[in-house]
């Protein structure tokens, strides 16, 4: 069941996002070489429960980390760790979800870290513009399978594999609710959207085939041939007017 919110429950889901905002920028004036992933974790911690807030992520099944820290071929769910330090040239997708107020928010974003070669900083801006082409599809009347499609146009269209066992899903009293949403078509199918409805949109883009593999922790999941992925994710609410993103950092 698709539980829709209320305008009042909106604008706490939105406070919610300036407090995961407020956390990424945090994060990012903290990603430079030889920082560790656990450390990461640590500030963000320390950001979302100073504003009041808890981490979404933190004991959510058994999850020992604050944030999701992904690494270079590390798709999803990478657990935040002092041994795993970051070097120039890597990327690392940092998912961060934020419980304020009964509710959460859910965003992602992969980083450079120091400088990286242009074909990885291909794989970011693409999976990015997938995520951006995704969210235009957001307004009432239209389907989920136009919100997948959008991602799996711009990906493909660059030559990117997309991961299917991982997909988007609604959020808000749960952090995870319906529906599932799909980085791929077919378009004009699946549920219809409308206002109230929110939803965490998260592409995720490899560099070469589709597979993935989930590492003996049972929770890292890494590309099967080891290929480099990204990662972007927002939270958004479906207005009558069309859409409103609810994490994000700046304008596009």
């Amino acid at each position: 069941m698709i539980y829709k919110k209320s305008s009042e429950e909106i604008a706490l889901m939105r406070k919610g996002g300036v407090i995961l905002t407020d956390t990424f920028r945090r994060l990012e004036a903290a990603l430079h070489p030889g920082v560790s992933t656990a450390e990461l974790d640590a500030i963000a911690e320390e950001s979302i429960e100073g504003a009041g807030a808890r981490p979404s992520f933190k004991g959510y099944r058994g999850f020992p980390g604050s944030i999701c820290s992904s690494p270079n071929e590390v798709i999803v769910h990478g657990i935040p760790s002092p041994d795993v330090i970051l070097e120039d040239g890597d990327i690392v997708s940092l998912d961060v979800g934020v419980l304020f107020d009964g509710f959460h928010v859910d965003s992602a974003w992969t980083f450079p870290v120091g400088s990286v070669d242009p074909q990885t900083s291909e794989l970011l801006k693409v999976t990015e513009q997938s995520l951006e082409a995704a969210i235009t599809q957001c307004r009432p009347g239209n389907r989920l399978g136009d919100v997948g499609f959008a991602v799996e146009e711009v990906a493909k269209a660059a030559g990117y594999a997309i991961v299917r066992e991982y997909v988007g899903h609604g959020v808000g009293r749960a952090l995870h609710e319906e529906p599932q949403i799909p980085n791929y078509g077919p378009p004009g199918r699946r549920e219809v959207l409308s206002p109230g409805m929110t939803l965490a949109i998260e592409p995720m883009v490899n560099a070469g085939s589709a597979g993935t593999v989930v590492l003996d922790d049972n929770w890292t999941v890494v590309t099967a041939d080891g290929k480099r992925s990204a990662h972007f994710e927002h939270t958004v609410a479906i207005t009558p007017e069309g859409h409103e993103v609810l994490t994000r950092r700046d304008p596009i």
